[in-house]
């Protein structure tokens, strides 16, 4: 199997009404973790990476592991570029085998933003590269982005209709009301304006940040149109947590093939669950 685009498995959760997880990959375990776990429940996936993991693992060795796990799987996975900034850094990893991007255009006006979006699909689709943008912004942090919760904007249904048109994208992340990192409080998501998206917009829909929403309310997104649901926070806190409890109980441990055990286990859980939540688990 390859390294895909994510067109046709976000087209086919649309149509057949469940979202496909986008679980942010940081380490050499929490690819092993999700790979393992989707092919054993037959789930489609995609893996994220900000431009700091990128940076990080570096995007050769990334697209290196992703590939061998594909193969040794036998899944075809969608490695993709979450919250890129970057026209040039975009460019070069798609050279390097990426073949799904997030261009990131939410911090401009709307027509800056619809002509950064744009000039990406022009040049990625010429590759067979799918294309996410988001409209509106969520509070937060991911990566080295940070938003104030008060200056969040949310989605205005009329203007992504127009957003969409005019950029050509393949997918569109969209805010209700979901933050990237930890909730300080349940989060209240605009159901309604979700709807409203969905009405006018014919693309998959993507929900950012949802690591800590109530499962309930996942599904409902997804019931009103969520094709993607991103999820970071879930799998760090759990392999970090996993880990530290580790280390408490066996405090002159120095191996990674033991300790990391635990902490794969730990994340193998949360892959679980999130995949069960999303309904695509037999999907791929």
């Amino acid at each position: 199997m390859f390294i895909i685009s994510s067109n046709n498995m976000l087209k086919k959760a649309q149509q057949q009404h469940y979202a496909v997880p986008a679980f942010n990959i940081h380490n050499l375990e929490t690819m092993q973790v999700i790979v393992e776990t989707v092919a054993e429940l037959q789930s489609p996936v995609i893996l994220a990476g900000t431009p700091g993991t990128y940076s990080y693992a570096g995007t050769e060795n990334i697209v290196a592991i992703a590939s061998a796990l594909a193969e040794k799987y036998n899944v075809p996975l969608a490695l993709h570029l979450d919250h890129h900034e970057d026209f040039n850094d975009i460019n070069d990893k798609i050279h390097a085998g990426v073949r799904s991007v997030m261009i990131d255009g939410s911090h401009e006006t709307f027509n800056e933003n619809i002509a950064i979006v744009k000039r990406v699909v022009d040049y990625a689709h010429r590759y067979d590269v799918s294309v996410e943008a988001e409209l509106g912004r969520l509070g937060g942090i991911e990566d080295d982005l940070v938003v104030d919760s008060k200056d969040a904007l949310y989605t205005n249904p009329k203007q992504a209709a127009e957003f969409v048109e005019k950029t050509g994208i393949d997918s569109l992340a969209i805010a209700i009301g979901t933050a990237h990192g930890l909730y300080k409080s349940e989060p209240k998501l605009d159901f309604e304006r979700l709807s409203q998206i969905r009405s006018v917009v014919d693309i998959p829909l993507v929900l950012h940040g949802a690591s800590g929403i109530p499962d309930k309310d996942v599904r409902e997104c997804i019931k009103r149109g969520i094709c993607k649901v991103n999820v970071a926070t879930e799998l760090k806190i759990a392999f970090s947590d996993a880990l530290k409890h580790y280390f408490i109980a066996n405090p002159d441990a120095n191996d990674p093939r033991h300790y990391m055990k635990p902490a794969k286990a730990a994340m193998k859980d949360v892959v679980k669950k999130i995949i069960d939540t999303c309904g695509c688990a037999g999907k791929l």
